[in-house]
């Protein structure tokens, strides 16, 4: 999906993605209000009902949805495609929650790809970097907080071994009163 209809479909694809798909019943004018109701159950009141139906026009024309009718409802569910895009969105919406406390423990991320990978090689990078990791030496990268989860996602998405990405947690790094000026984290 080079160009993308906009936050509506990719937000569409990361919730079907994560519901694993939804079976609306299949008639009356209110079916896409019903769509989106489920999908955004916290912003149900916020929402375009003409917005809804383009974007998922959009993913459907694209291939990115499938819609099957099934015992008086339609089964939405997201193509090989659509798994693989929703999978491309979540990775550019991912963020490292910030705590108010910092528990004083540097998360340390080595990465360890052949000069054969440097292009999933650079794209890593690209998102190490905008997730805020500093980066301490070419392949190496700190971060105050925690973020297991995250780094588990980009190995899932790149298709990485922990051998080939691996976090580990540091209690002492020499020197690090720079680092932490530059993360706002207390001393």
């Amino acid at each position: 999906m080079s160009r993308h209809k906009g936050n509506i479909s990719q937000e569409i694809l990361v919730r079907l993605k994560k519901t694993k798909g939804l079976a609306i019943p299949g008639h009356g004018s209110r079916f896409w209000r019903e769509v989106y109701r489920r999908l955004f159950k916290e912003k149900a009141s916020q929402f375009d009902s003409r917005k809804i139906k383009d974007a998922f026009y959009y993913l459907k024309k694209k291939k990115l949805i499938t819609g099957e009718a099934k015992d008086g409802q339609i089964q939405i569910c997201l193509s090989p495609e659509g798994k693989r895009e929703a999978d491309r969105c979540q990775i550019n919406q991912l963020k490292i929650p910030r705590p108010r406390i910092w528990d004083k423990k540097w998360r340390f991320l080595i990465l360890n790809l052949s000069s054969e990978q440097a292009f999933k090689k650079e794209l890593l990078r690209r998102q190490i970097r905008r997730l805020g990791f500093y980066p301490l030496a070419r392949q190496a990268w700190v971060f105050p907080f925690a973020c297991e989860k995250e780094i588990k996602l980009l190995r899932r998405f790149f298709q990485l071994k922990t051998k080939d990405l691996r976090l580990a947690e540091l209690i002492k790094l020499e020197e690090d009163q720079f680092l932490k000026e530059d993360f706002k984290v207390g001393s």
